[in-house]
């Protein structure tokens, strides 16, 4: 007996892909990767205007049964640019969950879901049916992984997820 989620929902993620977004994303440009070492986050590949387009390549979603909870959700964040909605919400997965669909390294037991991971949308667990899709930009990322309740069934249960949103900046000329 492990427990199970109350009130399941499914949690469609983009995982970022390591491999393919430190390849070279400008081909004969100056980069040679699209990962940024020194700051530990994708890059941003120059374009036309002040702001270039991210680097980030990620794997197919995948839909992984969780209880959603809310911190804040569209609250606004003055900026010197303007507004910046915030938002910010945990996830809360069953490692049984995660087991089952491949999502958990095997000689680690770490969850293979990282942060920098994306959250494409919230959908019901029975139909699939989007019950909450979300904007990119600004987009919701995990920024936290932890695992949680150790001890039911001498078996640990959950994983929370934390996602936050990430604040706009300024946009130049296109």
């Amino acid at each position: 007996m492990r427990g199970r989620l109350i009130d399941p929902f499914l949690a469609e993620i983009a995982q970022l892909d390591p491999v393919a977004t430190a390849a070279d994303p400008d081909g004969p440009g100056p980069m040679a990767s699209g990962y940024d070492a020194d700051f530990k986050e994708t890059a941003m590949v120059p374009r036309a205007g002040w702001r270039g387009q991210d680097a980030r390549k990620e794997k197919p979603t995948v839909c992984i049964p969780c209880q959603v909870e809310i911190g804040k959700f569209g609250e606004l964040q003055e900026l010197l640019t303007g507004s910046s909605p915030r938002s910010q919400l945990m996830l809360v997965f069953h490692f049984q969950d995660l087991e089952a669909m491949g999502l958990v390294e095997p000689i680690t037991g770490d969850a293979r879901l990282r942060v920098n991971d994306r959250l494409v949308s919230i959908r019901d667990y029975h139909t699939s049916e989007v019950v909450q899709a979300v904007r990119t930009p600004p987009g919701l990322y995990i920024t936290e992984v932890l695992p949680e309740s150790f001890g039911i069934g001498l078996r640990r249960n959950l994983l929370v997820a934390t996602l936050n949103q990430r604040a706009l900046g300024p946009k130049g000329p296109a």
